[in-house]
């Protein structure tokens, strides 16, 4: 049996190689919907084993039609990197070794592996050196982190000790939130217990960015605890917080700042853009992803903190039968809300060094040339238009006059998803919907950023043409 399962492996391999190969030059990329996929695994309980070659093959064939081409070159529905073979190849190692990342003695490879990236990243997003870093799932879970880091450092500075007593009778937390911030960021206020509705709105700009003097005006009508959430990366805009101007109001008021930078951060990482995130490493945490712009596989997201002692507070798991950090060794659970969990340090180690800081920069900055480009051959399209001016990679369009442009908007939307040559999804903005799209893939180029101009051009005349037979029949 077990020369079997060995067998399997390689099979799984083999397909996964065959996928990647094949899906960079696939031109339409239809994917079958959710009740026929499920129609086609639908079976009752197995009552007994089988071979693993043979379960490797039915879950490759039934479940092939469903897999979308995001790791594709004209993938631009959300902000989804290319999850790199060199990084899928560390990852299959990781799952292969079958190690348990939680502490040095269950995986010395993994622990001090991930020690180093930790310091690589913090080198290359240009924060504290002195910043402990938490490898988790991803942003959602990186922001919960953060801010459970937060919610024990602003109640220690008031005598309360949210660890061992909890949140009855504590002093109230007041949260300062940009208008524009990212639904993750109020579920992790929800798991810590702060309320997603308990907090103070705090308003932006037409790019999404916090209003340095209504931060300003919030922080002096607060008082007590108060922990302020600002982002790197807005998902529609782009739009990075004015972090130079809010985080010494934040520091002044003694306010904890908090950043969501689930892909603006890696502006950090281009000099061309770090600019636009100027002043970040202010403030007191960061959430970041790996899965986006470092290209590594899904379930790998970093927990930043400035204050280590505040992070290990908030998440530390201690048990009689677990073996203590030595000396200076890092425990890996101490930054993280898990104890058994996969050792993400390999892949995000080795994406770093496939890239390296020169290749990072450079793919950031090409990225962000490529939304530019497409935003503009798109807005000189009769009947599209930019919703807002492009300055990182993510941008938005609106199709038809200002009256219809909604129901046409969504029109087109579906019309590229059904042709299926790029895919791109729906936002809404300001009250009106619009196509989104977000250029993260390393996989794509100018060349297949054209073709999925094309591609969206001619949805939007499809549409106009359905539009106009409709007319003059009625």
């Amino acid at each position: 049996m077990m020369d079997d399962s060995l067998g399997a492996m390689a099979d799984a391999a083999q397909a996964a190689i065959a996928y990647r190969r094949s899906v960079a030059d696939a031109l339409h990329t239809p994917v079958a919907d959710y009740a026929t996929i499920h129609a086609a695994f639908a079976a009752p309980t197995p009552e007994t084993g089988d071979d693993p070659q043979a379960i490797l093959a039915e879950l490759i064939e039934r479940a092939s039609p469903g897999i979308r081409a995001q790791t594709g070159p004209r993938f631009f529905g959300w902000v989804i990197g290319n999850s790199h073979p060199t990084g899928v190849a560390a990852d299959w190692l990781a799952s292969a070794w079958g190690q348990n990342a939680a502490n040095t003695i269950a995986s010395p490879a993994a622990s001090a592996i991930e020690d180093i990236a930790a310091g690589w990243l913090l080198d290359l997003l240009g924060l504290p050196a002195e910043a402990s870093v938490g490898f988790v799932t991803g942003a959602t879970v990186a922001n919960f982190v953060c801010l459970a880091a937060a919610r024990s450092e602003v109640l220690r500075r008031v005598g309360w000790d949210v660890e061992a007593d909890g949140l009855f009778a504590a002093p109230p937390i007041t949260v300062l939130i940009g208008a524009d911030a990212h639904a993750t960021v109020f579920s992790g206020l929800k798991y810590l217990g702060l309320g997603a509705k308990r907090v103070r709105i705090v308003e932006s700009d037409s790019l999404g960015r916090i209003i340095p003097g209504a931060f300003r005006r919030a922080l002096d009508e607060t008082s007590g605890p108060v922990i302020a959430i600002a982002q790197a990366g807005q998902i529609n805009t782009g739009g990075c917080d004015p972090f130079a101007k809010i985080a010494p109001m934040a520091r002044d008021a003694g306010a904890w700042l908090h950043v969501d930078g689930a892909f603006g951060l890696w502006a950090q990482a281009a000099p061309d853009r770090a600019h636009l995130t100027a002043g970040v490493e202010l403030a007191d945490s960061w959430a970041t992803d790996g899965h986006k712009w470092l290209q590594t596989p899904y379930d790998s997201g970093f927990a930043i903190v400035r204050d280590a002692a505040a992070h290990a507070r908030a998440m530390a798991i201690s048990a009689s039968y677990l073996p203590p950090a030595e000396g200076s060794d890092r425990d890996p659970s101490t930054y993280v809300p898990e104890l058994s969990r996969r050792a993400r340090g390999f892949a995000a180690w080795a994406m770093i060094r496939q890239l390296g800081r020169q290749g990072i920069g450079e793919m950031v900055e090409q990225h962000c040339r490529i939304a530019a480009h497409m935003a503009a051959r798109l807005d000189a399209e009769d009947g599209i238009s930019l919703v807002a001016p492009v300055t990182l990679n993510q941008f938005m369009v609106r199709f038809g006059e200002r009256t219809d442009a909604d129901r046409l908007t969504l029109a087109t939307v579906r019309q590229v998803q059904d042709d299926a040559i790029a895919f791109l999804g729906s936002t809404e903005w300001r009250g009106a919907l619009a196509m989104r799209c977000s250029v993260t893939s390393i996989a794509t180029t100018m060349a297949e950023a054209d073709t999925s101009v094309d591609a969206i051009i001619a949805a939007w005349r499809c549409v106009q043409q359905r539009e106009t037979a409709c007319l003059t029949t009625a």
